[in-house]
């Protein structure tokens, strides 16, 4: 084996290396430069604020959608924000409240709110539950949902936007059309929120419709922002 062949000048370079540490002539080498992307904090909202997530159709494997969400206006009890399709430039008004539950999300209002924000101070163990009137403006289709979320483990994410140090929170929702009691839906969601840019990095949503496999997708943080 080659190894044996030069194991004298293996030897040798041993002996010499020693001779360089003894002599204080060694020096050690560099660590590599990181290339992680440092976190840039957001813990409060402002105007122009952005998040770019890649959705991931889990059934199919493929990215189907690139959304781009930008704050337009803050208020003491809300924040306005517009969400953008970048692959089909379809954009479509949105409202949170202050702890990231939805309000009006296009054609649906919600009543007080969707129940898939969060609600600090965050910790692990912790639980919370909802209910929610939803009413499509455009349709007239009127739906109820219950809630309940847990905070189940703290865990470090990694995206194309960097890693990030997250609280995990998983929920399950239930739904009922207020005409038709008969038709139900279920969403369950997998939260990854990082308070230090006061945002989610990384969700799943799956929903079932009358206990059957609708849509299974992974939304990414891609890139976010300030103005």
């Amino acid at each position: 084996m080659l190894r044996y062949a030069v194991i004298g000048m293996i030897g040798l370079f041993a002996s010499q290396a020693m001779a360089q540490q003894a002599a204080g002539g060694a020096e050690a080498s560099p660590p590599p430069a990181s290339t992680a992307k440092p976190v840039v904090a957001m813990e409060q909202p402002l105007p122009g604020d952005n998040w770019t997530y890649e959705v991931r159709d889990e059934i199919t494997g493929k990215v189907g959608a690139t959304r781009e969400i930008v704050i337009t206006e803050v208020t003491p009890a809300d924040i306005s924000a517009r969400s953008k399709d970048l692959v089909s430039s379809r954009t479509i008004p949105i409202v949170y409240d202050r702890s990231w539950n939805l309000l009006v999300s296009g054609d649906w209002k919600y009543s007080p709110h969707d129940g898939t924000g969060i609600q600090t101070p965050l910790a692990v163990g912790k639980t919370w539950s909802s209910r929610t009137n939803s009413l499509n403006t455009a349709g007239g289709s009127a739906w109820t949902r219950t809630g309940n979320a847990k905070v189940v483990a703290q865990e470090s994410v990694t995206t194309k936007a960097g890693t990030f140090e997250t609280f995990k929170i998983e929920a399950k929702f239930s739904s009922r059309n207020v005409k038709d009691p008969t038709r139900a839906s279920e969403l369950t969601t997998e939260t990854w929120y990082a308070p230090a840019i006061d945002h989610w990095v990384k969700r799943v949503e799956v929903i079932r419709i009358d206990k059957r496999l609708q849509s299974n997708n992974t939304l990414e943080l891609v890139a976010y922002g300030r103005k």
